[in-house]
């Protein structure tokens, strides 16, 4: 089971290198379900089943058992679809010295030096004048942001220092830059008129396929582990439930832009998810009563134990690949679990049959945050952070265990439908 899961995961990272994409093949698995989709901009559905709904890179999805009066409380997943990457620019091509090269920028809290040497390809969305958007997905070598050779920079291997500006432009051919020639080359690979694309939005991503990792085959390396790994588990687990939910009211919700704080249309912070609840709740005066029987599991990718860095680790609150997903504590609340959340997810994995630990970051190694504290500030909803352990995160390529999504799975699974 768990090697079929990790196997899934690693399909469902090929599918997804962008947000645009992870929602696209989400609506694919939960259309093969039965589940429908709710226009959000068209009558509202109540009747029982499984819906979602989709603005831009953000995906919900939830599913109403039959008879579920107002004010049923509700079972939040909540993840995110984007991962740290280098975004292309508006006006693109670019290049110096007979080298044709792309202009980007850094998207979140990318670790820039594992970019540098990587085959890469490129992939968004193109938005035509019309108003609708086409997605593109060039799976094949077409980038690479080289890097300058040992015999120009003998003290590279004392510091490598990389200028954000001029370091990280990918090279993609020879010859002069032309306005247009990037835009042209993705429109005829999406199959639309070149003059009909008004803008877009473009990343590249890492090609090499997801592989197991380790003499036994226990690790599985491969990109956007953060957060892909948490949506492909919130998926599944979401699926799982459908049909059987009663008394409860299970969501699943992955949001775009946690990578940069949240605080967009489609992240974590703006309103989308607060109006669905409501609307799931059975209106503003049925929510409070909702709400306050509600609990949100937010689940993000935590820090594996770094076994040649240890000493950036809490000794007592390390986690480690295949130990089961981590509960994420922070004292000053970057984390929003607090006591009673955390005793909801230990009852969890104890009822699936989960092992679980315990993260904390060690007191002078400053920890993230995830779209927990945001949610639960905006909602009032009890909120407990979780993730499966990941070494090199941020990275173009990560790592974890082979188990860890299938343990994340169940124990969500679990939570989803837990009525205490």
């Amino acid at each position: 089971m768990m090697s079929d899961l990790a196997q899934d995961l690693a399909d469902f990272l090929t599918a997804a290198p962008t947000p645009y994409h992870t929602v696209a093949e989400g609506v694919r698995r939960l259309s093969a379900a039965g589940f429908t989709e709710q226009p959000e901009a068209g009558p509202w559905d109540d009747g029982p089943g499984g819906r979602y709904l989709v603005r831009d890179g953000t995906l919900l999805a939830w599913f109403v058992p039959e008879g579920a009066p107002p004010g049923t409380p509700l079972r939040i997943f909540a993840a995110h679809t984007d991962s740290p990457t280098l975004k292309v620019k508006p006006r693109p091509d670019t290049g110096s010295a007979g080298w044709r090269q792309v202009a980007v920028e850094v998207y979140g809290g990318a670790l820039w030096n594992s970019w540098l040497d990587r085959d890469l390809g490129l992939a968004g969305r193109l938005a035509l004048f019309d108003g609708s958007t086409v997605l593109v997905d060039v799976r094949r070598p077409l980038l690479r942001v080289p890097q300058l050779a040992i015999h120009l920079d003998r003290q590279v291997n004392q510091g490598l220092k990389l200028d954000p500006q001029d370091h990280l432009l990918p090279v993609w051919g020879l010859g002069s830059p032309a306005e247009g020639d990037l835009i042209g080359f993705l429109a005829a690979e999406a199959g639309v008129d070149p003059a009909e694309v008004a803008a877009h939005d473009l990343v590249v991503h890492e090609l090499t396929p997801p592989t197991r990792l380790g003499e036994h085959e226990e690790l599985l390396a491969g990109p956007r582990l953060d957060n892909l790994a948490s949506v492909h588990s919130g998926l599944c687990a979401l699926l799982a439930v459908a049909d059987d939910a009663a008394g409860i009211i299970p969501v699943f919700v992955a949001f775009d832009h946690e990578e940069i704080g949240s605080a967009s249309a489609t992240g974590a912070a703006g309103p989308l998810l607060e109006t669905v609840l409501t609307r799931l709740a059975g209106g503003f005066d049925a929510r409070g009563v909702a709400f306050a029987t509600s609990r949100c599991l937010s689940v993000d990718v935590t820090h594996a134990a770094h076994p040649n860095y240890l000493g950036h680790h809490d000794p007592n609150h390390r986690s480690v690949p295949n130990g089961g997903p981590a509960i994420k504590v922070n004292a000053n609340q970057r984390y929003a679990t607090d006591a009673p959340g955390a005793a909801a997810w230990h009852r969890a994995c104890r009822e699936s049959g989960v092992p679980t630990q315990v993260f904390v970051s060690k007191n002078t190694v400053p920890c993230g945050s995830t779209v927990g504290p945001i949610l639960s500030t905006r909602l009032g909803i009890r909120t407990v952070d979780v993730g499966i352990p990941v070494l090199s995160m941020h990275s173009a390529r990560e790592l974890c265990g082979v188990r860890d999504p299938g343990h994340l799975a169940a124990a969500a699974t679990t939570f989803l439908t837990d009525p205490a």
